[in-house]
């Protein structure tokens, strides 16, 4: 009789309002407050979210935020010289691995998802047996990005937003975690005897939400783009035809196109004709990324390790 709220967005306000009284009510933890402490967004981030929107931002200009932020440079200057991307020569600056390896559109993209990802820490305690958190982002994120490119070029959405999609497309679980900690161990444990269910069922039965509706609201409190909340909001949902469809149903084919192959968490589900059809895409086509995807697994987790590093 759980009905996750799959395609009602405009209550998704009310209903996390609901789930804090509830849980305040029944004082399941008594430091918990009627209201949802958000952390501030990072000011690095807040800089980068400024030059996403500037259509006159230059190479110098992302290069000067993220130099200012010495553990995002390290990351930045670290992930152009993987051999994921097999760059010629040395990398030795912000800059060039920008200008040489990664790009404008790439960097602005995964410094946003960097500076993110540091906002809120990864929980202690998780389901057991489930991938890890940034690992699942980067694998994602990286078929996503294959799967943009594959599209037919009139059809082909913003990449780098796509990609951003799909590094933060399970932001909601870290968000749970940091809102409802007494809770949160309780979830890891009905999902460890439930791994028949989808997330969102285990979610609505113990909290009344879904981290798809709390991580959705919280790209919105941040001012985020419309797109990234419209593709964390309804990614489960292959039928989803509204505005910026384009985005969740690639989150939605990259993560069941993993769980078919034994990444993420949850049960293997269909991928639907329609989907497929609305992103004109094969699903030859749609299987042969997802194999690139992970023929360099090895350097794609090595990538990952730096996302959760301190």
């Amino acid at each position: 009789s759980i009905r996750p709220n799959l395609d009602r967005p405009d209550d998704d306000r009310e209903e996390i309002t609901q789930a804090v009284q509830a849980f305040t009510a029944r004082r399941i933890q008594q430091r918990l407050e009627a209201t949802i402490e958000i952390p501030p967004l990072a000011e690095t981030a807040q800089k980068i979210i400024k030059l996403r929107v500037d259509p006159n931002a230059t190479i110098d200009d992302i290069t000067g935020v993220v130099e200012t932020d010495p553990a995002l440079a390290a990351q930045v200057v670290s992930w152009a010289a993987s051999p994921y991307y097999a760059s010629p020569g040395k990398i030795r600056s912000v800059e060039d691995a920008i200008v040489r390896v990664l790009g404008f559109d790439l960097v602005i993209n995964l410094a946003l998802g960097l500076a993110l990802g540091k906002t809120l820490s990864l929980p202690k305690d998780r389901p057991q047996h489930s991938t890890p958190y940034w690992q699942q982002s980067i694998y994602t994120a990286a078929v996503i990005e294959g799967l943009t490119r594959a599209m037919p070029r009139a059809q082909r959405p913003e990449a780098g937003l796509t990609y951003l999609a799909g590094l933060l497309h399970n932001f909601g679980y870290l968000l749970l975690a940091h809102v409802f900690p007494p809770h949160f161990s309780l979830i890891c444990r009905h999902l460890e005897v439930n791994p028949h269910l989808c997330h969102s069922y285990i979610e609505q039965h113990l909290l009344g939400i879904s981290r798809e509706q709390i991580g959705s609201w919280l790209m919105r409190y941040w001012d985020m783009p419309e797109e990234l909340a419209t593709a964390l909001r309804f990614q489960h949902d292959p039928a989803y035809d509204g505005n910026y469809a384009e985005y969740p149903n690639l989150v939605c084919l990259a993560v069941r196109l993993l769980r078919s192959r034994g990444i993420g968490s949850g049960p293997d589900e269909d991928i639907p004709e329609a989907l497929l059809e609305r992103l004109g895409l094969s699903r030859d086509k749609a299987n042969d990324v997802v194999s690139k995807v992970l023929e360099a697994e090895v350097l794609l987790r090595e990538l990952a390790s730096q996302f959760s590093q301190p």
